[in-house]
């Protein structure tokens, strides 16, 4: 599909560089790559100054159908240009499954690294950041590490009389200790120290030192394989697996060995993607998670009477059994390794150093380049485990800013040696999915002086412009600033939603709250808007041509401008702040959301502000947000929604995880107060 706005025409494109000033309402708007000899298409600018919510901004569809038989998407793009062409070649790339939806920490997300550092390099761009280890040399990346780590199993074994299982049949819980042993095997059923009517799997003062435990998970079963306890066969918190284990280290069990049960109709999780805090923190113990089969035949092989899992099942849904210790002379070698937990990741930068009287002077052009990888945060519960490609989000704005990396040197090239520019620092960060970490982290060790930094451009979800419609967010974060840019809005040709807050879910945010006046370029939401349909042929280059046209002017126009930008705040003469702060719900909860690792379950607070709901309910960081009035937190995008429903004084029932423990708490929902840069 093509834009029905503009008609796609044989033209010659030029390489996109700076041409000539012209003078625009007193201000220097640049000729940015705009192709002469093409017709154009008649436009009809309108700039709507507002508060704008980045997760309801969603413009309509403007495309026209065309003969899939007859198109030649070679033509298409050889009208767009070189340019064009380019960026959807970075999107394709960096949407690839190879990259493996560039999750941190993982090998997708370094392959994606070194290809934004081979395009810098290529660019002429200079390395932004001195190497640690070196003192003085230069590097192109920024380490930073994660906030809420989880061990991550390194090596597991199991093996008994020379039966070893499979990669496939044992994991190690989160929760593990690393550890090599050898010792008997014992059964302890469902390991529930109290249940239903009485019901336990240990006898009185039962003492498993020594002994290597199997346990079911689950809670007794019916013959359907659902709970025998809970109403309607659902589970009860008898099942949980943290009071499982629990209670076999209150036993002093030497290991631990969780075995699903035969016919099992529970929910099919898996147990070793568990984050450690459900599980009640780092233990003593190594405890892992065994395939059914496998541990039939070893239980088979260890108990006098080979007794299959089906049998022992019985025994444990009936409650007559207790502990079966089985002969000492059989026994199981187990062997765990986990690291620390600790997640690194890394910023990549590379420095367009300027030239004469502003050469000192700076300008950040800013993308994220990580995404959600395969869902296991950040994204819809029932997606979890699948590939998300992140295309638009933001393998788009990732592109961009590569691509301006070009359009820019090119005309720093073309201005000059006597020019006076501001250098210019491409920024490409990561966790921006778990809470904006990447760019936390460079406010917090920046490697160019904050003093010295006039603006900063986020190009965040640039890739699905529709009727011809682009949020720019940020217009009211230096003084003067919007009457500043309309020349240059008004000659983009686009609808521009003009939203003067700083503040929002992306980088820019935290450029903001340093006192740093930004611009945010954003196409809006959409259908597969944090889900596995975000891939690369869903993007528009007509429509990321546009968005870059006009960020490139305007970054050439901060380069030149003798008159450094005066930060301002959005915020109104009575407090209130325009935009609505983030401009997405009328409430405020007040808490810093951070890491969750593959498998985790809730939003990790990593921080709560002062006088919010948050904080008048007792939320405190390292808590974990599980459930919002029953229903399950799977994701930040989740919680939002859940804010936008909310208005003031609601009252919420928030389930959260602190110190192993789950408790639920009442928040009575207040306004955002606004906050200032």
């Amino acid at each position: 599909m093509i834009s029905s706005h503009r008609p796609v025409v044989q033209a010659r494109v030029r390489p996109l560089f700076f041409v000539a000033a012209l003078a625009l309402a007193g201000t220097s708007a640049l000729t940015f790559g705009q192709d002469t000899d093409a017709p154009q298409a008649p436009t009809k600018p309108e700039i709507i100054v507002g508060p704008v919510s980045v997760y309801s901004y969603s413009p309509p569809e403007s495309f026209v159908r065309v003969n899939a038989d007859d198109a030649s998407l070679a033509q298409i793009l050889s009208d767009l240009g070189p340019d064009a062409i380019e960026w959807y070649q970075h999107v394709q790339t960096l949407s690839n499954p190879w990259f493996e939806g560039r999750v941190p920490g993982s090998e997708g997300i370094e392959h994606a690294a070194q290809y934004i550092q081979f395009w810098m390099e290529q660019r002429g761009l200079t390395p932004a950041f001195e190497n640690a280890s070196d003192r003085g040399a230069t590097a192109w990346r920024q380490k930073f590490e994660l906030p809420g780590g989880q061990p991550k199993e390194q090596s597991v074994a199991l093996e008994w009389n020379g039966v070893t299982a499979r990669k496939d049949e044992v994991a190690t819980l989160k929760c593990s200790a690393s550890a090599d042993l050898t010792a008997p095997l014992a059964f302890c059923g469902y390991a529930i120290a109290e249940g239903k009517d009485g019901y336990s799997s240990f006898a009185q003062d039962e003492d498993l030192s020594g002994h290597i435990v199997v346990v079911f998970r689950g809670e007794p079963l019916r013959e359907d394989g659902k709970s025998a306890w809970g109403e309607d066969g659902r589970f009860t918190p008898s099942s949980n697996l943290k009071q499982k284990i629990d209670a076999l280290a209150a036993r002093h069990a030497a290991g631990v060995l969780v075995v699903e049960p035969p016919a099992y109709a529970g929910k099919k999780s898996n147990l070793a993607t568990l984050p450690i805090g459900q599980l009640g923190g780092a233990r003593d113990m190594p405890c892992l998670v065994v395939d059914a089969a496998y541990a039939e035949s070893m239980l088979t092989a260890a108990d006098p009477e080979h007794r299959s899992l089906a049998a022992l099942r019985a025994l444990a849904d009936s409650g007559e059994a207790k502990t079966i210790r089985f002969p000492e002379s059989f026994t199981a070698t187990l062997s765990a390794k986990l690291d620390d937990g600790k997640l690194v990741t890394e910023n990549i930068g590379g420095i367009l150093r300027g030239k004469g009287a502003l050469a000192d002077e700076w300008i950040v052009i800013g993308a994220h380049y990580d995404h959600v990888g395969y869902g296991y945060y950040g994204a819809d519960a029932d997606n979890r485990g699948t590939l998300h490609p992140g295309a638009d989000d933001n393998a788009s704005g990732t592109s961009g800013m590569l691509l301006l990396s070009k359009q820019l040197s090119e005309a720093y090239d073309a201005m000059g040696d006597d020019a006076d520019l501001r250098s210019i620092l491409f920024l490409a960060f990561s966790a921006e999915e778990v809470g904006l970490n990447g760019s936390r982290a460079f406010i917090k060790s920046p490697s160019i002086p904050a003093d010295k930094l006039d603006f900063m451009l986020n190009l965040d979800m640039i890739g699905r412009l529709r009727s011809n419609d682009l949020e720019v967010g940020g217009v009211g974060s230096a003084t003067g600033f919007l009457d500043k840019l309309r020349p240059f809005f008004e000659a983009s040709g686009l609808t521009i939603r003009a939203d003067p807050s700083g503040r929002g879910p992306s980088d820019h945010a935290n450029f903001y709250g340093a006192g740093i006046p930004v611009l945010f370029f954003f196409t809006g939401v959409h259908d597969v808007y944090h889900k596995p349909g975000d891939k690369g042929y869903t993007v528009t280059p007509q429509g990321a041509k546009k968005v870059l046209d006009l960020a490139g002017k305007i970054a050439m126009w901060r380069a030149s401008d003798t008159e450094r930008l005066v930060f301002e705040s959005a915020t109104n003469a009575d407090g209130t702040t325009r935009g609505q702060d983030r401009g997405y719900a009328a409430v405020r909860l007040g808490v810093q959301p951070g890491m969750a690792e593959d498998g985790a379950v809730g939003i990790k607070v990593e921080g709560v502000s002062e006088e919010t709901s948050a904080a008048d309910a007792g939320i405190k960081a390292g808590d974990v947000l599980l459930t919002w009035n029953g229903d399950e937190l799977a994701s930040t995008a989740v919680m939002m929604e859940k804010l936008r429903a909310c208005k003031v004084g609601d009252k919420v029932e928030i389930k959260l995880l602190r110190g192993g423990k789950e408790e639920t708490v009442t928040v009575t929902m207040k306004a955002g107060k606004a906050r200032g840069g």
